[in-house]
């Protein structure tokens, strides 16, 4: 069922999520390097705007040479959905490191 409330949503703006996410990954530690966001000197998460998406990635665990997941993001839900996810995977390797 489907209703129709008479707005559309926002325009996904590349350029201004890049700047969020860049806002998003220092509040969670990370420190940016060459679009690369690294934790202990380890990378962890790159980022680049690609036309009217912003196409991220994040390794699968930290390592020297890192196995990157790639993503497309379109939508600021995306965008939440993506941070929230690099949180508990830093929350987990942080636990396992432990």
């Amino acid at each position: 069922m489907s209703e129709d409330w008479g707005f559309a949503l926002p325009a996904f703006k590349p350029e201004e999520a890049l700047q969020r996410l860049r806002r998003d990954l220092r509040e969670l530690g990370l420190v940016e390097r060459a679009g690369v966001f690294e934790q202990r000197g380890s990378a962890i998460v790159r980022a680049a705007v690609d036309g009217e998406r912003l196409k991220v990635a994040l390794v699968r665990k930290p390592a020297r040479s890192p196995d990157w997941v790639e993503r497309t993001l379109k939508d600021s839900a995306q965008l939440r959905d993506f941070v929230a996810q690099v949180k508990r995977d830093l929350s987990r390797w942080s636990e396992a490191h432990e």
